[in-house]
């Protein structure tokens, strides 16, 4: 499914050019879980897994340069708990195994990243500024393609320095969901949001944890600044078991 020119959803990711943008990973959810008192089984890792490989299924024979990874890769905030040590490690190994380089976007919740990072020589970064491919169709020489720089950060603050000739921002962080109900059933589905920040085409990622749905955007609280706007006209791409276009947010209001 395309959502703009240039960039697909596959499943709970985008794909444009040679990069892979995932978001709000959220790995040791089960254990802050666990130690609140809330038995859930240990699973996650698994299903990430499961989710991952099936993405790089259907990107096969597509080269991917770079993964990034928008924020939240690890849950707690404050010391990295067993289970963030083992399983983020585990994460990072499948994802090196696909790409040339892995960036971290620090998130919210990244609060002590570094020493996963280093342990396997990954980057942390406040965000990413993807330029735009250039073109040697004329006469050989390199020029810049019309399309202007693709913003990656989290979405818990603006980076304003990084906005200048920004075309597309990325974000994470608002975990977006609607609400399907169908007789007394209500079911989250995770969805994709696309609309303008400042004349900018603005993409908000689902969350790639698999324990939990996500914020219904219809009723619940907004969090990222960028989305602290009327957000009627923003487009709505539900995931399921395929990527479903829902139209405007306003029209499912009704």
């Amino acid at each position: 499914m395309i959502i703009l020119k240039g960039i697909e959803i596959v499943d709970l990711a985008l794909y444009f050019g040679s990069t892979l943008v995932i978001a709000d990973v959220h790995i040791g959810y089960e254990e802050a879980l666990n130690k609140q008192g809330v038995l859930v089984p240990r699973l996650q890792l698994e299903e990430i897994v499961k989710r991952m490989n099936g993405i790089f299924n259907v990107l096969k024979g597509k080269k991917i340069d770079r993964i990034i990874v928008n924020g939240d890769l690890k849950h707690e905030f404050g010391a990295i708990s067993e289970q963030e040590w083992r399983n983020t490690l585990k994460f990072l190994d499948l994802l090196a195994k696909h790409c040339d380089e892995i960036i971290l976007v620090k998130g919210n919740h990244d609060t002590i990243l570094g020493p996963i990072a280093r342990k396997r020589n990954v980057k942390v970064l406040d965000y990413v500024v993807i330029e735009p491919a250039t073109d040697k169709s004329n006469n050989g020489k390199n020029s810049l393609k019309k399309s202007s720089k693709t913003l990656i950060a989290h979405g818990d603050k603006i980076p304003k320095e990084a906005l200048k000739d920004v075309s597309t921002i990325i974000i994470g962080h608002e975990h977006p969901a609607v609400s399907l109900k169908e007789g007394a059933r209500v079911e989250k589905v995770k969805c994709f949001l696309k609309g303008k920040y400042k004349g900018r085409n603005l993409i908000v990622q689902p969350s790639f944890n698999t324990i939990v749905p996500g914020t219904d955007i219809l009723k619940e609280g907004i969090l990222s600044p960028f989305l602290r706007q009327n957000l009627g006209n923003f487009e709505v791409y539900a995931v399921e078991d395929k990527v479903y276009e829902f139209g405007k947010l306003k029209d499912l209001r009704k």
